[in-house]
């Protein structure tokens, strides 16, 4: 196996698991803008303003432990504010995940964690 080898592929969309994609996809559109595309099988498609598709998938099982890949949302806004803001919409703290204050963990309606990062100085 070579470090040398060519991609495969490029990404085409990240995937969320969920009980309900449309619901959850238009609580991450009020976060994070964009449109909702809803797809007649009941999942649910994000187009992020910033060119990310972000795929919501209807599962059977709830979500039982943290996330081995989430979101870093680089905040616009001081991340005081910012965080504000994701808790006004219904995200929960993460304080569980981490609580040393260089970001913010929060979880969205569904318990996906996810993180706020400060602006870029």
């Amino acid at each position: 196996m070579s470090d040398e080898a060519p991609g495969i592929g490029d990404i085409a969309a990240l995937a969320i698991d969920c009980a309900d994609p449309p619901a959850l996809a238009r609580w991450w559109a009020r976060l994070l803008g964009g449109t909702v595309q809803d797809d007649p099988g009941g999942h649910a498609t994000l187009h992020t303003p910033g060119g990310l598709a972000i795929d919501f998938l209807r599962v059977p099982e709830p979500k039982t432990v943290k996330n081995r890949l989430h979101l870093d949302l680089r905040s616009t806004v001081d991340l005081a504010v910012a965080t504000d803001q994701a808790l006004a919409l219904g995200a929960v703290r993460a304080d569980d995940v981490y609580d040393g204050g260089q970001w913010q963990v929060l979880r969205d309606p569904e318990g996906n964690e996810f993180c706020l990062l400060r602006t870029r100085a």
